[in-house]
């Protein structure tokens, strides 16, 4: 092969592998902005929320034994509804633990609260 040739492709295979970069740069961004679709608010008792797509946990809520807990409760809320909290939130308006943990649902949306995690 000639230099020439070999300079051509080296120089078409680099241009295949920028086009590839490009496009993983692309999903990459694109799930980013996807997640930052979904903001973290205060709600009017200090807790954070974040509503967000099923399965998902809330940004407050995703490492360790805190995120085990929030999808629990999410997977399990039947056996969560039966539990009283014993934070004394109540008197907010919390008619089990799971309200702890999940403020609302909306099809396949999630509305998470932070009371749980603080």
């Amino acid at each position: 092969m000639s230099p020439r040739r070999a300079i051509r492709n080296a120089l078409a295979a680099g241009a295949g592998l920028s086009r590839r970069l490009g496009g993983l740069t692309l999903i990459l961004a694109l799930g980013a902005a996807c997640a930052a679709g979904d903001p973290v608010t205060t709600d009017a008792i200090g807790d954070q929320v974040q509503t967000r797509s099923a399965g998902v946990l809330p940004d407050f809520a995703v490492t360790g034994d805190t995120a085990e807990l929030y999808r629990f409760a999410r997977e399990r809320g039947d056996v969560l509804q039966w539990m009283p909290c014993t934070c004394g939130c109540g008197q907010l308006g919390h008619g089990s633990n799971r309200a702890c943990y999940i403020k609302g649902e909306a099809g396949e949306r999630t509305t998470w609260t932070s009371h749980a995690a603080t």
